[in-house]
C-alpha cells in the first residue's frame, strides 16, 4: 500500500522513495552476509507463467527449499519435508532484475522478492519459501492480486465469499500444485480432492506484507465456505498459521478483516493468527480506520477464544516507509 498512500495524499513516488535510503544502507550488511559462499541463493528456482484454477489465471513464482546441505539432504528427509510458506508483496516489490531497471524501484531493491525469499529463508529454514509475483503491477509499481481477489487497477480489493469455481483458495491450492510440479519436488499436492489428496506431513504457513495481505483477508472471508466444502477443507486443515504483516491497501475499508461471523470461524479454524504492525500503517492519522481496524480484529478473535499474537514494532519511533519495510525482518 506504500506506493498508493503516496499518491492518495498527494505526495509523489519519488519524495518516497527517497526517504528509503537508510534503509538500504540499514540492509546491506545483513544482505550481502546472505549471499555469501554458501548462500541459499544458489537454491531459488524462478517458475514463470505458472496455471492456477483457471489456465489463464497464472501467477510468477519464486521457490527457495529448504536451507540445507545438498549432499547432506538424503532422499527419504527431502520426502518428508513437505512443510511450506507462502508470501504475498506489497506494491513496488518485484524481481530483482525488473526493479533495478525502474527509476524509483532500483533504491528499493533490499526488499526485491529475491531479497525477501532469503529473508524468509532464515525465518524458516527449514520450509520451502513460495513468494507468489502478483499477476500485475499497474504502471510498474501498484500489485495487483486480481486472481485472488477481484480488484481495481491499483490493487484496492472487493472482497467476496468462497466460490468453488472462483476464488482465492481454489486458485491457491492449483497454484500450488501446478508449482510443485514445476519445480519437480518429490511429493506435490494433489490439485483437488479430499484427505486422501494431501501428501503426508503437508502443512502451510501465509504470510501478506502491506498490499499481499489483501489475500489474507480474501482467504479469510471465504474461510466458512472453504470449510463446508468436502473437496477443500481438507486443504484449509493443513493451513497451520496465518501472518499479516502492516496490510494496507489504497482503499477506504477493509484493510483488516472486521466481520464478526468471519473471525468466529477463524477463530475456530486452529490456524494461528499473527498480526505484526507499524506505525506507519496503524496510527496514520489520515487513514485512522486502519487502526481502528486492526483493533477490531484483534478483539473481535479474542472474544471467540482465539488467542492471536499481536505486536507494535518501532512504537517509539517516527512512522517510517523504512520500518514499514523492517516488519519483514523482525516478525
Amino acid at each position: 500500500m506504500i506506493l498508493a498512500r503516496a499518491v492518495k495524499v498527494g505526495s509523489t513516488l519519488i519524495t518516497a522513495v527517497k526517504t528509503m535510503t537508510s534503509v538500504v544502507v540499514a540492509t546491506s550488511c545483513e544482505l550481502q552476509r546472505l549471499q555469501g559462499a554458501g548462500s541459499p541463493r544458489k537454491k531459488l528456482q524462478v517458475l514463470l507463467g505458472v496455471p492456477g484454477y483457471v489456465p489463464n489465471r497464472v501467477n510468477d513464482l519464486l521457490l527457495l527449499r529448504p536451507d540445507t546441505d545438498a549432499e547432506n539432504y538424503s532422499e527419504p528427509k527431502e520426502k518428508s519435508n513437505n512443510k511450506h510458506v507462502v508470501f504475498f508483496h506489497g506494491d513496488i516489490q518485484t524481481f530483482q532484475e525488473e526493479m533495478a531497471l525502474q527509476p524509483e524501484g532500483a533504491q528499493w531493491l533490499p526488499w526485491s522478492l529475491e531479497q525477501v525469499a532469503l529473508i524468509l529463508g532464515r525465518r524458516f529454514p527449514d520450509r520451502h519459501i513460495w513468494v507468489v509475483k502478483a499477476s500485475r503491477m499497474y504502471l510498474h509499481k501498484f500489485s495487483c492480486y486480481h486472481n485472488f481477489v477481484e480488484s481495481n487497477m491499483f490493487g484496492a480489493p472487493e472482497h467476496s465469499p468462497y466460490s468453488a469455481d472462483f476464488g482465492a483458495f481454489r486458485h491457491l491450492r492449483v497454484l500450488l500444485s501446478n508449482g510443485m510440479v514445476q519445480a519437480e519436488l518429490p511429493t506435490p499436492l494433489h490439485p483437488q480432492g479430499g484427505a486422501e489428496s494431501i501428501p503426508s506431513g503437508f502443512s502451510l504457513s501465509l504470510v501478506g506484507f502491506s498490499k499481499g495481505c489483501v489475500v489474507l483477508n480474501q482467504l479469510v472471508y471465504e474461510l466458512p465456505g472453504a470449510c463446508a466444502d468436502p473437496q477443500m477443507s481438507a486443504f484449509v486443515k493443513h493451513i497451520s498459521d496465518m501472518f499479516w504483516l502492516d496490510g494496507g491497501h489504497p482503499g477506504g475499508s477493509e484493510t483488516w478483516v472486521t466481520d464478526k461471523p468471519v473471525l468466529k470461524v477463524l477463530a475456530a479454524s486452529g490456524v494461528s493468527v499473527h498480526a505484526h504492525v507499524t506505525p506507519y500503517e496503524v496510527c496514520d492519522p489520515m487513514r485512522a480506520w486502519v487502526g481502528r481496524e486492526h483493533a477490531h480484529f484483534i478483539k473481535t478473535l479474542e472474544e471467540f477464544g482465539a488467542c492471536p499474537s499481536k505486536k507494535l514494532h518501532f512504537e517509539d519511533e517516527p512512522p517510517s516507509i523504512e520500518n514499514h519495510f523492517r516488519v519483514i525482518q523482525e516478525f
